[in-house]
């Protein structure tokens, strides 16, 4: 590189500069020759922002989100045009399902090619506008490090999610005349309306079967202890929205049950008692609203959530637009008052919910019929791993056996796809061990999710990173042969089952230790050894396709 290249501060290196001034630390790549001066600059300031290579966009996209779900604060992600953006699209919806941080660059064709269909040139402004946040692009290189700052801050702002970047390579490569990097600022806290407040507190004195929610935004912002003196206050019970069960205590004595695509029998009566549903920083996705259904028309819903288009959206009773500590604490507050509110006949309604849910989530309460019995694993894992464990699992009805039988104790120790999108637990829990360096993780993937992204446990081996896959191999894409089985006979299975390679060979033909389990009291010292071992390890824990998910067969068990 000559001297006067040298002496050129170029958009790559403003953009780079500017995520390290607003708190970006982590990023991760498929690099492409569309954004070299990007890669560049983060060379010069390796010691600032970790690079982390990934083998495939998506596995990169996977990782990134984990890492924002974990933190509260997103990582960011370089891909380049086409086929890079495309690869990398799934872990944007991803993120957008989940309220989750996160930044996508985009290394894009050169500004004059635009709109001539230049080699991987893609619309991605409209590609990309119904599954991320915001999308964003510069026209100059001058704008390269405002519009860099703006993304930061959209991505965390109400609502969290991801924020697109695209970057025409001569903007990254182009000089900048005013180098200047703007200043962080910082995120606005939402404030209940004293009026609303009043309001809310009204509704709960009223109820007789208040039943909290708790939702996404009660890990983002970390307020799983206002949300327990909400529940202190109102002796209510609490079940956490799906794929959200880390926030709040599962072993508290408020706690429910997880609002999973199966609602246990206890689950759904309590669901039909409540006369108020208060929505704690949950969005009221798909899964845990029931596709709408919730509320029920009699029912009220109290709704408390930092960002007015989801409240637009869910047309709660009562929209409360505030962040959920905040609100909570507030509500703690009134509904504690002498005389305000007697909880006596609501806490008998929450210890009984909550034995209910002890019962249904011990080991022996479901009939298994192969040789691994996975209520045992969770158990097991229960034993092993320390509480502050963070436990991913992919998309696949096998999550169905961790969500029910392990109990999440400590915020920040779940990760999974909202979206339900296979192929997240390996690279999540790379993302995951890079959030949350001094937490063990350890991800459950089915053999389906696993030929998607397996190949990222070389990203692991790379960064030396320590963490434990096990492997739950039935064979099958479960939930999709479970519809089968039941629509139309057990004859007419086609198309979902699967032959693969031993996964254990596939794991140590990678660097990694490896374990095969096929029954159930070999699962220990497996996950001993693997939990024990420096690097990443995989378990390829055989199961029966028999065992497909905890519930009984009937037309809401797929």
């Amino acid at each position: 590189m000559n001297d006067v290249t040298e002496q050129i501060v170029t958009g790559g290196d403003v953009l780079v500069d500017t995520l390290i001034a607003h708190g970006v630390d982590t990023a991760f790549t498929v690099s492409g020759e569309s954004f070299l001066a990007i890669l560049e600059a983060l060379r010069r300031k390796r010691n600032q922002i970790k690079l982390v290579t990934a083998r495939q966009e998506g596995g990169g996209a996977f990782a990134a989100e984990a890492f924002g779900k974990l933190t509260g604060r997103p990582a960011a992600l370089f891909v380049s045009r086409g086929p890079g953006a495309t690869n990398a699209a799934i872990g944007i919806h991803t993120a957008k399902q989940d309220s989750t941080p996160l930044l996508l660059f985009i290394g894009h064709v050169p500004s004059a090619s635009q709109g001539r269909e230049a080699f991987q040139e893609i619309d991605l402004a409209a590609m990309f506008a119904p599954i991320a946040k915001a999308v964003l692009q510069p026209n100059t290189a001058d704008q390269v490090a405002i519009v860099t700052a703006r993304a930061v801050a959209l991505s965390i702002a109400g609502r969290p999610g991801p924020v697109v970047l695209i970057l025409p390579r001569d903007l990254t490569d182009g000089a900048v005349s005013q180098p200047a990097i703007p200043r962080p600022g910082k995120r606005q806290a939402v404030a209940p309306a004293d009026e609303a407040l009043g309001e809310a507190a009204r509704m709960i004195i009223a109820a007789r079967r208040p039943l909290l929610l708790s939702g996404e935004i009660v890990a983002i912002q970390d307020a799983g202890a206002a949300l327990l003196a909400l529940a202190e206050a109102t002796g209510a019970p609490v079940m956490t929205a799906y794929r959200r069960q880390d926030t709040f205590p599962n072993d508290h004595r408020a706690y429910a049950g997880h609002l999973e695509i199966n609602r246990l029998p206890y689950q759904r009566q309590a669901l039909e008692d409540a006369d108020l549903l208060i929505a704690v920083g949950s969005r009221m996705d798909g899964i845990s609203a029931e596709d709408g259904a919730l509320p029920r028309p009699r029912q009220n819903m109290l709704q408390i959530y930092p960002d007015g288009e989801v409240l637009a959206r869910c047309q709660a009773t009562l929209p409360l637009l505030s962040d959920p500590a905040a609100a909570c604490l507030a509500l703690a507050q009134k509904l504690t008052a002498p005389g305000a509110l007697d909880i006596a006949e609501v806490s008998a309604w929450r210890d009984e919910l909550h034995q209910a849910y002890l019962h249904s989530s011990e080991p022996g309460a479901v009939v298994v019929h192969g040789a691994v019995d996975l209520s045992l694993i969770a158990e097991e894992v229960q034993r092993q791993a320390p509480p502050e464990t963070v436990i991913l699992t992919d998309g696949g009805s096998f999550a169905r056996w961790i969500h029910r039988f392990y109990r999440f104790r400590q915020a920040h120790s779940q990760a999974g796809p909202v979206s339900g999108a296979m192929g997240y637990g390996v690279p999540g829990a790379i993302g995951a061990r890079l959030a949350r360096p001094d937490r063990p993780a350890i991800a459950f993937v089915g053999d389906g999710g696993f030929m998607m992204t397996g190949q990222e446990l070389v990203t692991a081996v790379e960064q030396n990173i320590d963490l434990v896959v096990v492997v739950c191999d039935n064979g099958v894409h479960g939930s999709i042969l479970e519809g089968q089985r039941q629509r139309f006979g057990p004859e007419y299975v086609y198309g979902t089952r699967l032959s693969s390679p031993d996964f254990a060979d596939v794991a140590r033909a990678y660097g990694c230790a490896a374990w095969t389990v096929e029954r159930s009291e070999d699962f220990a010292a497996a996950l001993r050894g693997a939990m024990a071992h420096a690097g990443p390890a995989l378990i390829h824990l055989i199961t029966d396709d028999r065992d497909i998910a905890p519930f009984d067969k009937g037309p809401d068990a797929v």
